[in-house]
């Protein structure tokens, strides 16, 4: 069992702890799963997370607000179990994020599916051109009569190809930049709409290149205010970016829970690996690094949930340390664990592949240092 004193820090009350125990048990009874056909294994992943009454957090009713401690503890948890059980459900809350955020009641009703885990859901911004660089999507949503007519193509996109609605942004105004974009809730059946390219990744994910031909949707599908989709974006990002912070603690955590049992066990010299003091040096900067991050999370998390409007530069402190920190964390893993580290289907093996990508997705790395720059100079 994983150090779970955190839950004791001021940030967190009673129904969270009691979450924390609810998630573990059920992580424990049902992960992992097989990941031998990672679509079916999503999808399959989605029900149960619906029928456990867990994916409920990853949405709010009308006029409720998000409890971001809580899908930051989804996630950690889920994480330490599966990467593919913190995948599918984290998708869930960002894929409808715009909608839980801001949907008309209408729109609201396909929140109810992706909640009770009936519908799998995708958050479609990223462009082959414009990644990083929201404000620059080229993807046009033309004003026809009642209804837009969306041209254009999304890459990267997680749920891409299983997914049964797509949240997507286009420029439908005149206005440059950001202040053109808009967002719509798009049915996967609609005609218009194909899956170009299934896309493969180190750690295998439903990942998906979308275009859109002539794509016909209503004027009720736009989400919000016309010109409104930069706004709704970095509102989506702003809560869920600190998640993918949790979701990396939860792999860190994993990865010094497997190495505590291997510098224990594991003998070199007649003695266990525990007693070198370079593998104890390695130790105590893991659980540094953990601690250090996990007070971060849940610091932009907690600020967040006391009413905050904006946490920019506290959740991208959060996803910055907390993903670059865990990728060094499950390095000294790997090291520690020496050739069964690296191989293929061992624990910590499979923990260095998952945590490349979080450095990545949801604003790079340098884009999160970018972000804390620009906030710290404006606030001096």
């Amino acid at each position: 069992m994983s150090d779970k004193s955190f839950l004791n820090w001021p940030f967190f009350e009673p129904r969270h702890r009691e979450l924390s125990a609810m998630l573990e048990a059920w992580c424990a009874a049902n992960l992992p799963v097989d990941h031998t056909d990672i679509d079916t294994a999503c999808k399959s992943l989605v029900a149960a997370l619906g029928r456990a009454g867990i994916l409920v957090h990853s949405g709010a009713d009308a006029g409720e607000t998000l409890d971001v401690r809580a899908l930051c503890l989804i996630r950690e948890t889920l994480a330490r179990h599966d990467g593919l059980a913190d995948f599918s459900f984290a998708m869930q809350g960002l894929g409808m994020g715009a909608v839980s955020l801001f949907g008309s009641a209408e729109q609201r009703d396909w929140l109810k599916k992706t909640r009770a885990g009936k519908a799998l859901s995708a958050f479609a911004l990223t462009e082959p051109a414009s990644g990083s660089d929201v404000a620059n999507i080229a993807t046009s949503a033309r004003k026809d009569g009642p209804d837009y007519i969306l041209n254009g193509e999304k890459t990267w996109i997680s749920n891409g190809g299983i997914a049964d609605i797509y949240v997507v942004f286009a420029r439908s105004e005149d206005a440059p930049g950001a202040k053109g974009l808009s967002a719509f809730l798009v049915p996967a059946d609609t005609p218009g709409f194909m899956i170009a390219e299934r896309l493969e990744t180190i750690a295998p994910h439903p990942l998906a290149r979308l275009k859109f031909t002539d794509m016909r949707v209503p004027a009720s599908a736009m989400i919000g205010e016309p010109g409104a989709g930069f706004r709704i974006s970095m509102s989506v990002l702003d809560v869920f970016r600190s998640t993918v912070g949790a979701a990396a603690l939860g792999f860190a955590r994993r990865a010094l829970d497997e190495t505590l049992k291997r510098a224990t066990n594991r003998e070199i010299g007649g003695k266990p690996l525990a007693d070198l003091q370079m593998v104890q040096g390695h130790i105590a900067d893991m659980a540094l690094d953990i601690d250090a991050a996990a007070l971060l999370i849940y610091r932009a998390a907690w600020t967040k949930d006391r009413g905050a409007v904006r946490i920019s530069r506290e959740a991208a402190m959060a996803k910055l340390y907390a993903t670059d920190k865990a990728q060094q964390v499950i390095d000294k893993a790997v090291q520690i664990h020496g050739g069964d580290g690296v191989r293929k289907g061992s624990v910590v093996e499979s923990l260095y592949r998952e945590i490349r990508a979080l450095r990545i997705y949801e604003g790079a790395s340098d884009v999160q240092k970018i972000i804390i720059a620009r906030q710290t100079l404006g606030g001096s």
